[in-house]
Formats: structure tokens, C-alpha cells, sequence
């Protein structure tokens, strides 16, 4: 992969901090290793503006939506139940969806890193 031009910045809503960790993270693979991991990352990463998209149809409809998008099935029962914590834990995720969508594609990357399913 040519350094001037990571395939990474195509991607929707990247930060800095996600393209840094994923350059660093993917320093001491080979060329097609970062082709696979490149592949393998973008059908399981999340979108900061998919994560604010569903934290606010929150505010008009299902409350907790956000969090099952995440992969995280007890807090989006618990906001479920409870209306998004009466619409309080639906605020706070609302100004932290950049967050929230980080921390969830750092822990997809470092899966697909330890136990890759797109080769050697």
C-alpha cells in the first residue's frame, strides 16, 4: 500500500485518532495483509454518523438502538426499558457518538489483528 495514500481516508466520518491507531496497528503487516485487513475492517466498522443517526431516533421512537449497533445487547435492553435512562443516557450518547463509534471500531480492529480470518 502506498504510504502517501491510505485507503483509510476514504472511509466515512474517519478521525485522526482511528487513522492513527489503524496506521500504527497495521505498521508490521505485508501489503496484501493490509489489503485483507482493509477489506475485513470496512464491512464491520461503524460510522460516527451511523452511531448519531440511531441515538436520535432515540429521542422519537425505539430508545437504546445505538447501543445494540454497537454490539453492546445489555445496555440497549436496559435503555430500552427505561427510555434511554429518561432520555438522560440518550443525551450523553448523543454528544459522545464520535466516542462511542471509536471504541467500538479499535475493538473490531484489534480482533481482526489477534485472530485474523483474512489470511497470512
Amino acid at each position: 500500500m502506498d504510504m502517501y495514500q491510505s485507503p483509510y481516508m476514504g472511509l466515512s466520518g474517519i478521525s485522526s485518532e482511528e487513522l492513527a491507531f489503524l496506521q500504527q496497528a497495521t505498521s508490521g503487516l505485508t501489503d496484501d495483509q493490509k489489503k485483507y485487513f482493509y477489506m475485513a475492517y470496512t464491512g464491520k466498522r461503524k460510522s460516527p454518523q451511523d452511531v448519531l443517526i440511531f441515538t436520535l431516533i432515540g429521542f422519537f421512537g425505539v430508545a437504546g438502538i445505538q447501543r445494540f449497533l454497537l454490539g453492546q445487547i445489555g445496555m440497549g435492553l436496559l435503555y430500552f426499558f427505561t427510555g434511554g435512562f429518561c432520555l438522560i443516557g440518550t443525551i450523553v450518547d448523543l454528544v459522545n457518538h464520535r466516542t462511542l463509534a471509536l471504541e467500538f471500531n479499535q475493538k473490531m480492529a484489534s480482533k481482526l489483528l489477534i485472530s485474523p480470518k483474512w489470511g497470512n
